[in-house]
């Protein structure tokens, strides 16, 4: 294997003076530097660890120092395809060697490899030769091949084939070509050098189609190996034709049936023609004659593709009962060649008139009481065909309240009622009268009318809610609206015009209904007069809602009202009370009473209600803060202490009572406080005990008369909230309680219950365990009903709420 070898030596040395130095280590280095190169040559495909070559014997290498100055190769493949043992130098196969794939198509395979040693660097460069051993067999780019050729063409005519490829050079590349035996086909083989060998086609016998459609070939290509290998192509040589055959019709006579009226685009009949020739030639396509006229032209087509006869314009059989059509069936070749044929349509008389339908007397609008039966319209139905054609039966649809009757009189129908209307549910109605007669298939065809159902008179006004109940704050201006009812008509026009009036017909119930006044059109209720609550809490009315029809309807609706309180009276001083009528008093007390003793008590009343009667006391001017003390709720004055000899003896009082409306309203009562010794007092008291009896007296009057007025108010309410609660159901009636929530104070409170809401009148003073919201003009407490899943109360407008 070994080849030869070549070693070469340089030196350098610098001949000037100022390079001695650069001279002298490239000296060194090129000294320690040497390059040789050898030649191996290996066959492909040897297995792994096959030895290629001893380079250290070849180079003449200590082998002892190989391992030390680490020979290797430099490769910059991850995958080397050699390497060399550092112990013997002997240079081994890495991995299996495919030469096609490491050279490709080149006649000789030099794989260049650079082996190193350090200390000093040495460098030799090493080929090899990769031998090419017949491993691949010669295959072609296709494994089946087709060739057109005309069945006209001359003996003698070449067609040159694709190549066959062998991955092996030289004398293992495809060598020659064989093809199997024909008759009409032979091979010849060209050389084109380094191209390779190309095989050729000849042609030496005539074709015929009609004989032999296609030729089936196998050409064959064969290595210089021993034995050789071989690849094979199947070949297939399809003779074209040439256009030597004309159309021919599937029958020699076309005849057919056709409805008059058919539809555009419906395919009359379908004629077929074969060509015994292929492709172009054998296409065949279709045409109308250049004889037909325009006429038939305008009625019919031609698919020229597929030979179908379709309907083009309208065919009637009244205007032509037969149709005679000349074809023309022709192939695709250089020199088309034309076969002529001809269809026979016989028209067929079809139903194809609908009934005509005439409304002769029509009636757009009926009332809505009329009675079933009751003539809407005449209707006359016609159809210009004959027999079963002409025959028409009148339908109209069963979801709606009319009906078609036949009369005497052949297809002429009556539009009538079937059952009552209600203009109310269903005020216009669109009837479709269907006209189809007995024709196969038959014909049809629809009138649609419009009717109105007019309104009568049969639907009283309802009021939106029934009973009404308001609530009107006292003292309310005269002439103003207060409230307002609404009703409403389902009739329509007049019919559902409404006006209002209040019902004047001088029961219990209704006497107050002169205080009212209503507007007729809107149903605004106004009060003639102001409303005192101290006077009347609670009255109830009938308003009648009319409509304008003939006769005209009516209805009621009860309205209760409720007044709320305001306050309008201010305190009344009950005590002191002087003889000439003044809030005004004196009192006696011994100079040696104690811290806290009660020195007397101002008693007041107001005849409001809630916040506007609660009264609370207040001390506006005193002679000395420091003595006197007034509860502000009670009214009773106390001393603060004890009196001593600087104190003056006498001492006045200015007490403010006022309540607790909005606006509050007050009096001021005077009481005038005396020392006196504790023994003149005691003289005193014998001398003033009949000015207190008189005194006493009066103040007994006034209470016992102000107690009287209030129980009899109170049981009076109660007996009317009775009466209500026995009269009326439970969803509208109020219901009321009688609960004390008061101490010590002419007052009482009243709970009831509207719908879902409870409420409660309050007097001047209430329980100290209340929740009192200030901040309204009313005396109404909203209770939480106790029914209800949430604790929502809603507050009425104008009104103050407490929540208890």
């Amino acid at each position: 294997m070994f080849s030869g070898l070549i070693m070469e030596q340089r030196k350098y040395d610098g001949g000037r003076a100022r390079g001695y130095l650069v001279g002298c280590v490239v000296a060194v280095l090129l000294w320690s530097l040497a390059s040789a190169q050898i030649r191996y040559s290996v066959s492909e495909e040897v297995n792994e660890g096959t030895v290629v070559g001893n380079i250290a014997k070849d180079l003449g290498l200590d082998k002892s120092t190989l391992t030390e100055r680490r020979y290797r190769i430099v490769s910059s493949n991850a995958d080397p395809l050699f390497h060399v043992n550092q112990n013997d130098g002997i240079l081994y196969v890495s991995r299996k060697i495919d030469r096609e794939e490491a050279c490709a198509q080149s006649s000789t395979c030099l794989i260049n490899l650079k082996t190193v040693l350090e200390n000093p660097l040495e460098v030799h460069y090493v080929e090899v030769e990769v031998l090419d051993i017949n491993d691949h067999s010669p295959s072609f780019p296709e494994k089946d091949k087709r060739l057109e050729i005309s069945e006209n063409v001359l003996p003698g005519a070449r067609f040159q084939l694709k190549p066959s490829r062998d991955l092996d050079s030289g004398h293992f590349s495809v060598q020659h070509y064989k093809l199997s035996q024909n008759d009409h086909f032979r091979l010849e083989v060209k050389d084109k050098g380094d191209d390779g060998k190309i095989p050729i086609l000849v042609v030496q016998k005539s074709l015929d189609r009609e004989t032999a459609g296609s030729h089936s070939l196998v050409l064959t290509a064969l290595d210089g190996g021993k034995p050789p290998k071989s690849g094979e192509m199947n070949m297939i040589v399809n003779v074209l034709d040439i256009n030597d055959n004309a159309p021919v019709f599937s029958k020699e006579v076309y005849s057919v049936m056709l409805d008059e009226n058919a539809p555009v685009g419906t395919t009359v009949t379908q004629v077929n023609a074969t060509d015994l020739d292929e492709g172009p030639n054998g296409e065949v396509v279709y045409s109308f004659s250049n004889s037909m006229n325009q006429k038939i032209l305008n009625l019919f087509d031609i698919n020229p593709l597929t030979g179908e006869i379709i309907v083009k314009g309208l065919i009637n059989y009244e205007e032509k009962d037969r149709y005679e059509i000349e074809i023309e069936a022709s192939d695709k070749g250089l020199v088309p060649l034309t076969t002529e044929k001809s269809v026979i349509i016989k028209i067929v008389d079809v139903n194809d008139n609908a009934p005509e339908i005439e409304v002769t007397s029509f009636s757009s609008s009926i009332p809505e009481d009329s009675r079933p039966g009751t003539t809407v319209a005449l209707i006359s139905v016609n159809d210009l065909d004959s027999g079963l054609n002409g025959k028409v039966i009148c339908s109209i649809s069963d979801d709606v309240p009319f009906t078609l009757s036949p009369s005497l009189k052949d297809n002429m129908y009556s539009l009538v009622t079937r059952s009552p209307l209600d203009r109310e549910k269903q005020s216009h109605y669109e009837l479709t009268m269907t006209a189809k007669d007995a024709g196969q298939p038959p014909l049809s065809s629809e009138k649609t009318i419009a009717v109105v159902v007019s309104d009568v008179n049969d639907n009283s006004p309802e009021f939106s809610l029934s009973p009404y109940t308001f609530y009107v704050t006292e003292a309310n201006e005269p002439g103003t609206s207060v409230f307002s009812v609404k009703a409403f008509d389902r009739d329509e026009n007049d019919n559902a015009l409404i006006s209002y009036h209040i019902l004047r017909d001088g029961s219990q119930e209704n006497k107050l209904a002169s205080f009212l006044n209503i507007n007729s059109e809107s149903g605004d209720i106004l009060a003639l007069k102001s409303f005192d609550f101290e006077v009347l809490k609670k009255f109830q009315f009938q308003v009648v809602a009319t409509d304008s029809g003939t006769p005209s309807l009516s209805s009621n609706a009860t309205v209760n009202v409720f007044i709320l309180d305001q306050n309008d009276n201010a305190p009344v001083i009950l005590y002191p009370v002087s003889s000439n009528g003044s809030a005004e008093g004196v009192e006696e007390i011994p100079r040696n009473v104690n811290a806290g003793h009660l020195v007397t008590k101002v008693r007041a009343y107001d005849a409001d209600i809630g916040y506007n009667g609660w009264l609370l006391f207040s001390l506006q001017e005193v002679t000395d803060h420091s003595l006197f003390g007034l509860d502000r709720y009670t009214g009773q004055i106390r001393t603060l202490r004890s009196f001593t000899e600087t104190d003056e003896a006498e001492h006045k009082l200015l007490i403010l009572v006022k309540d607790n409306g909005n606006v509050s309203l007050s009096a001021t009562a005077t009481v005038i406080v005396k020392l006196v010794e504790p023994k003149e007092a005691f003289a005193a008291s014998d001398v003033k005990s009949a000015t207190k009896v008189d005194e006493e007296d009066n103040v007994t009057f006034y209470l016992m008369i102000t107690l009287g007025s209030v129980s009899v108010l109170f049981i009076i309410s109660i007996i009317v909230l009775i009466a209500m609660q026995c009269s009326k159901s439970t969803d509208y009636t109020s219901k009321y309680l009688q609960e004390t929530n008061y101490d010590g104070t002419l007052c009482h409170s009243i709970q009831y219950r509207s719908g879902d809401k409870r409420y409660m009148l309050v007097g001047p003073r209430m329980s100290i365990g209340s929740t009192i919201v200030p901040g309204s003009h009313a005396n109404t407490l909203v209770l939480p009903d106790r029914r209800r899943g949430s604790g929502e109360v809603r507050h009425l407008s104008n009104q103050k709420t407490i929540q208890l």
